[in-house]
């Protein structure tokens, strides 16, 4: 019966520490905040993240694809050389296309 208490109680234990690792996957952002940037005019209506320009109130709340004034963090380095539909560029500043009117 030690035999099987002991085998039960590993299971257990690497069955928790297994958990842990999963939670701590989900949690851990992709890119640390010093690799990532503000790039604007890049996401889709409604996936924009937080602190948007005008037009918007925060995360999810731009109404059109690429608004210029409204940002996503991408991996640093990229926002500037992504192919974007029409000949649309990323910026690291915001952008007068693409706005909804004033």
């Amino acid at each position: 019966m030690t035999h099987h208490s002991k085998s039960l109680s590993g299971v257990a234990v690497a069955g928790a520490f297994a958990a842990a690792l999963g939670l701590a996957a989900t949690t851990t952002p992709a890119f640390a905040a010093d690799e990532q940037e503000k790039c604007f005019g890049v996401a889709k209506a409604g996936a924009n993240d937080c602190a948007a320009g005008a037009g918007t109130t925060c995360a999810g709340s731009s109404t059109i694809d690429y608004q210029g004034n409204a940002w996503k963090l991408v991996p640093k380095g990229t926002c500037t050389t992504m192919e974007l539909p029409g000949g649309r560029k990323g910026s690291l500043t915001a952008l007068d296309r693409d706005n909804p009117p004033a």
